[in-house]
């Protein structure tokens, strides 16, 4: 009996020791021994559908995981809607995912209107919205009210903070033209141009906005030449951006040209509005470019280029959408693989606001992603750029992208 009174002793300590407490398996909605349930929604339709190949990048990169044994074991269930880039059609998938399918978090969900229609409810949800396909400063400085939120791009106003420190520190006399969408995008990132500038802000001489709806912005771009600006701040989404440039070039309008990210696509912006427009143009970005002969041998490129011939076949590299989205795969993997049999809500999120140095394929060298509970904006790096003949020069440091001085 004393035996046997002992050994349950040591069995009972055992089952508190560390090394078997963390063996245990903890599951949230959605995870289970076999399957991890993962949620998303993108417009594969309506008028922003040309973002639909983020969703199946994503959709395609967890096939690969799948195959190859998915995560830790278990296979990832990706749960991927249409939300056709309506806000209200937004909220009725997120609580199909939430509700019905009963997902673990959701993942990569894009677009600015239809992330912000969900992002309370999902915070009073308790429901992870993890690495957002937007630059919406929105989702990620206020982590205080906004726990369960964290967006993947850079921040729309830092990356605007950015422009304007490097038009004060190159053309400090410059005479500034704004074209600049009038939506939630364009006032994010004008915020951050105009508070990059502060007390400068009397550089920018004439502005001019256009609704998503318009035909043609020939009157906006004729009104911002005709006031003797020198410098053109294009911040305009892609179809704009393609026009402005394709119109400066139609009215022999040379101004220094900075042009945002979000329209810095060589095959979707520049070569449809014409290059030799777009020359001498300068952007900020995070994200290689396949097209660029510089990495014709990164290892990551590499295997991005193995993974859309096997995957993906026929999808046009040109897209920078297609790096950017398998970036956002890898990191999903990340997360995943770094939470272990610990899948609870909570602990996918302790994982997300844990990352430091991690750096996907798609990232630009000396760019990685760092978070914290208080700092919930992974990149916030940019390196500026300037097109050359038909691509994109990195030249100077690696820029801080960050909302606040």
């Amino acid at each position: 009996m004393r035996l046997f009174g002992l050994a349950a002793v040591v069995a009972a300590t055992s089952l508190f020791a560390p090394g078997v407490a963390l063996a245990q398996k903890s599951y949230g909605p959605g995870a289970s021994d076999t399957e991890i349930k993962v949620g998303n929604f993108v417009p594969y339709s309506g008028p922003a559908s040309a973002y639909g190949i983020v969703g199946q990048v994503q959709s395609a990169y967890v096939k690969m995981l799948n195959e190859k044994g998915g995560i830790n074991g278990r296979k990832i269930n990706f749960i991927s809607y249409d939300d056709a880039y309506s806000p209200p059609k937004a909220v009725e998938q997120t609580r199909k995912l939430v509700e019905g399918d009963e997902v673990l978090f959701l993942y990569h969900t894009l677009g600015t209107p239809s992330n912000t229609a969900v992002m309370k409810y999902l915070n009073q949800k308790k429901v992870p919205q993890l690495m957002l396909s937007s630059g919406g400063t929105r989702f990620g400085d206020d982590p205080k009210t906004y726990p369960w939120t964290m967006p993947f791009n850079p921040p729309y106003q830092a990356e605007g903070r950015i422009y304007a420190k490097w038009i004060m520190a190159t053309y400090p006399n410059a005479k500034i033209a704004v074209l600049v969408a009038n939506d939630d995008y364009g006032k994010d990132i004008y915020k951050g141009v105009k508070d990059g500038f502060g007390a400068k802000t009397s550089m920018i001489i004439s502005e001019a906005t256009y609704d998503i709806t318009d035909p043609t912005i020939d009157s906006q771009m004729a009104k911002l030449k005709a006031s003797g600006a020198d410098l053109f701040l294009n911040l305009s989404t892609p179809k704009f951006a393609a026009l402005a440039i394709r119109k400066m070039g139609e009215l022999g309008w040379k101004p220094v040209h900075v042009l945002n990210n979000v329209s810095s696509s060589v095959g979707a912006v520049i070569k449809p509005a014409g290059m030799e427009y777009a020359q001498d143009a300068i952007t900020a970005n995070y994200v290689k470019d396949p097209t660029d002969p510089t990495w014709k041998n990164d290892p990551g490129v590499k295997e991005w280029d193995a993974f859309l011939e096997k995957y993906m076949p026929g999808a046009d590299r040109s897209n920078g959408l297609l790096l950017y989205s398998y970036g956002a795969g890898q990191t999903l993997e990340y997360i995943l693989r770094q939470a272990g049999d610990n899948l609870t809500r909570e602990n996918i999120m302790k994982v997300a606001t844990s990352l430091k140095g991690y750096a996907p394929a798609s990232l630009l060298p000396g760019i990685t992603m760092n978070t914290s509970p208080t700092d919930h904006f992974p990149i916030e790096q940019m390196q500026l750029m300037r097109f050359k003949g038909d691509r994109w020069e990195m030249f100077g440091d690696v820029l801080e992208a960050r909302v606040t001085n």
